[in-house]
């Protein structure tokens, strides 16, 4: 902000004198004068426009991971929990009709962050699913307990943005190390009530998913799925989903596993 200041002061310094030899003595003070109000002004706007961005970025209202985890019951056997009354956390300024999707870059430890969309039959695929296997978020690693999980392995690539929402697939900004039942018993009935909403009614729903680290682990202990319908108040959910495994005990900070 002060080098943009003074960049701007020179430059009024600069017409000041401009306009000084060019009109005489009147034409420099009226000019002086002109060139202090416009650099109020733009300094002015620069300061609202910094105070709008700030209060936009809070205004979600979305806990911070520390803050969420506090609130959050150990789990007892249900894959997820309600969070905030089952009302999800999105403004009005938020809200829209227009398709997309938008990805959070990777933090320094190489973790995902906010998946955020407005889901529409117009950003859904339309080819198959392709592979995702070369992707390797932060904390996988390839376990089996062939007698505690139906399909063996305890982790999935677990789409933050399902694909039958928005067509994305090997995307790491979109893919977390996940359970195969958090990934099949917490998230899926949620991903599949939003695309039964949107194919059927051809309207849209924002849709966000907050991965939840617990401090520096590299794997999430779950994740905060919102979505609304837009159109109309047929859809709405807010929830936490528990990343574990019945069976299974699993150290967070670096996604090692032990049958309990």
């Amino acid at each position: 902000m002060l080098n943009i200041t003074k960049i701007i002061l020179c430059i009024a310094m600069s017409l000041t004198l401009l306009l000084s030899g060019c009109g005489g003595k009147t034409a420099g003070g009226d000019g002086s004068q002109n060139a202090k109000e416009a650099v109020e002004q733009t300094l002015s706007a620069k300061e609202s426009k910094t105070a709008a961005n700030a209060k936009a970025s809070n205004a979600a209202g979305v806990p911070k991971s520390a803050e969420l985890l506090a609130t959050i019951p150990p789990f007892s056997g249900k894959p997820y929990v309600t969070v905030n009354n089952n009302k999800p956390y999105f403004t009005k300024s938020e809200i829209t009709r227009e398709a997309f999707e938008k990805y959070s870059e990777l933090d320094k430890l190489g973790r995902p962050g906010v998946a955020f969309a407005c889901i529409g039959v117009e950003i859904m695929p339309t080819e198959k699913r392709g592979k995702i296997g070369q992707i390797k978020p932060p904390g996988w690693h390839t376990a089996r307990y062939d007698d505690l999980i139906k399909d063996k392995y305890l982790y999935n690539h677990c789409h933050l943005i399902a694909f039958m929402l928005a067509g994305e697939n090997a995307n790491e900004k979109n893919l977390i190390t996940g359970t195969r039942y958090f990934n099949t018993e917490a998230m899926l009935p949620f991903e599949q009530e939003v695309f039964n909403y949107v194919k059927n009614s051809k309207n849209h729903a924002m849709y966000r998913v907050t991965p939840v680290y617990d401090g520096d682990n590299l794997v999430a202990s779950g994740v905060l799925m919102e979505a609304k319908s837009v159109e109309n108040d047929k859809l709405e959910f807010c929830v936490y989903c528990y990343n574990v495994q019945p069976g299974v005990g699993i150290d967070y900070k670096t996604g090692e596993s032990w049958r309990e």
